[in-house]
């Protein structure tokens, strides 16, 4: 039995539908015997409506109250999925930054992940439960929730694929892999299948939005394999990993 890290992002959880078919991929991968912790991000646009809400309010926001505002977006992600995944008859539980151990330095907005206790995951996992972690976010030292910043979530779901001993993360997206060019915008672009740690963190800091670097930097350092494939349909997408492996590919 493998474990599997699913990430998905906001547009692959937008709405009810959105929804489900995620609840489904997640279905999916257990239903071939295989073990899925899930992360996810805010649902569609939650996390700009949130700070354009503050916006209206002040200035000059809190960066605490802002992640206390922030971290919401994610938990109503997993607690949506959890429940269409339990009306899909498979054993779930939403857990967000605190309770899946994720402990992050003091600051609010851009904190660094300090270390994962993956001891409450583990023991979900152990009684046959789908385990889904709020991405984006954890606990400072004083108990107050932090966020990750940009593409926080994909550097959770990465992170806590190295804490597990994970055997695979995939980033599930709008996209099936990463390509030459952004599909949305230049149609001839073309689909890479395989792609080394240091390939792709140069792609990714020259603007491909598909993966963030602090994700792919964090790969790298514990060697955890990557695949990013469509939320939508099927196919094998782009795979990352070390150079040796992804020439084989």
């Amino acid at each position: 039995m493998a474990l599997i890290v699913q990430k998905f992002g906001g547009t692959s959880l937008a709405g009810p539908e959105q929804i489900r078919q995620a609840a489904c991929r997640v279905r999916e991968t257990v239903s071939q015997g295989d073990a899925a912790v899930v992360v996810v991000s805010a649902m569609g646009h939650t996390t700009d409506e949130l700070l354009g809400l503050a916006g209206q309010l002040t200035e000059q926001p809190c960066t605490r109250e802002l992640d206390m505002l922030m971290v919401c977006g994610e938990q109503v992600s997993a607690a949506l999925l959890a429940l269409a995944l339990q009306a899909l008859g498979v054993p779930s539980v939403s857990l967000n930054g605190a309770m899946a151990g994720i402990r992050t330095e003091a600051r609010h907005g851009e904190a660094q992940i300090l270390s994962i206790d993956p001891a409450r995951i583990r023991a979900e996992l152990a009684a046959g439960r789908v385990v889904i972690v709020t991405g984006f976010q954890g606990v400072n030292p004083a108990g107050d929730p932090t966020t990750l910043g940009r593409g926080g979530s994909d550097t959770s779901a990465v992170a806590l694929a190295a804490a597990l001993d994970a055997d695979l993360c995939e980033i599930c997206t709008d996209v099936d892999g990463v390509y030459t060019a952004d599909p949305r915008s230049v149609p001839t672009a073309s689909k890479i299948d395989s792609l080394s740690y240091d390939e792709m963190l140069e792609l990714a800091l020259g603007g491909a939005v598909v993966l963030h670097p602090r994700a792919v930097e964090t790969a790298k350092e514990h060697g955890v394999p990557v695949t990013v494939r469509s939320s939508f349909h099927g196919g094998a997408g782009t795979w990352i990993g070390n150079a040796k492996e992804a020439a084989g590919r």
